[in-house]
């Protein structure tokens, strides 16, 4: 079956597009793009390079802008195309829409004018980054953007400090070496990290290290490219394995044996497996 051969329920789609190879996209996505009545998009330049890319022409659909500085007015201009009975595939200029992403207004506005609202996954900047990070990934919390002024971007850098969780941002490559000086005065300098710049295009690249080091190699340094940073919690430096014990010693008195492992490891930044072998090591030891 060739893409647009199937038709689609009319609705609103939110497509996720690559974020930086072409050769990512699902075959859903192209499906839905082929079938779709018309196309929204964050970007409309990058998602006509997009679709050319795989061969879908637009053939005299609608394609309408929506971005950060679309309206009231513009959204209802897509809302309009879902009245008419269309199925309207949402795209972002790059990753998965309404992630850091101006695609949440109008998500909402479907929903509550009761049109279909489903989406079609796929490339995501912020999971692409956890994956190559080397930090715990078990439970992770989406940040985004700080804001640029050093003193807001300490303010809520200190909301975050307790976070039990590996931490992802979005950060400007102009920003970046200003942002991890503040990440490692704020959240500690032997905090690790990893900055990940330009992902899944030719020149990617992945640095990991403490915050401290990590701020000493981007101070000054003019980078380019799309930033990703990632930062560990404070259990995401290796405890001593006599810490580890003595977590898991306290748990136990309270918990399943597996239970406690899963507590500990996630409040370690440890992985569960490893966790739990040595809880059941120190079982059998007492028994």
């Amino acid at each position: 079956m060739k893409y647009g051969e199937r038709p689609l329920e009319p609705g609103l789609y939110f497509v996720a597009t690559p974020i930086g190879n072409a050769r990512d996209i699902t075959l859903r996505a192209l499906d839905i793009l082929a079938s779709a009545g018309a196309i929204a998009a964050e970007d409309t330049r990058t998602a006509r390079k997009l679709m050319d890319i795989h061969g879908i022409p637009l053939a005299g659909r609608p394609i309408v802008a929506y971005h950060d500085h679309s309206s009231p007015a513009d959204r209802d201009r897509v809302l309009g195309l879902l009245r008419e009975g269309r199925a309207v595939a949402y795209v972002s200029e790059a990753g998965t829409p309404l992630v850091a992403d101006p695609g949440f207004a109008l998500g909402r506005a479907a929903q509550e004018a009761g049109f279909m609202v489903t989406t079609a996954p796929g490339p995501s900047a912020a999971l692409a980054a956890l994956s190559l990070s080397g930090l715990p990934s078990d439970r992770f919390q989406f940040v985004g953007f700080l804001p640029s002024g050093k003193a807001q971007r300490e303010t809520e850098l200190a909301g975050l400090r307790d976070v039990a969780a590996t931490m992802i941002f979005f950060e400007s490559p102009k920003r970046v070496g200003e942002m991890l000086a503040s990440c490692a005065q704020i959240l500690g300098e032997g905090r690790q990290a990893a900055v990940c710049r330009e992902l899944t295009k030719k020149f990617e690249e992945v640095r990991r290290g403490s915050l401290q080091d990590l701020a000493q190699d981007y101070d000054g340094t003019a980078v380019k490219g799309e930033i990703v940073v990632v930062i560990g919690h404070q259990g995401a430096t290796a405890p001593e394995a006599a810490d580890v014990k003595g977590a898991l010693r306290e748990a136990m008195k309270t918990m399943r044996v597996k239970d406690a492992a899963n507590a500990v490891a996630g409040a370690l930044g440890l992985p569960k497996r490893q966790v739990y072998q040595l809880a059941l090591e120190m079982e059998s030891e007492t028994e």
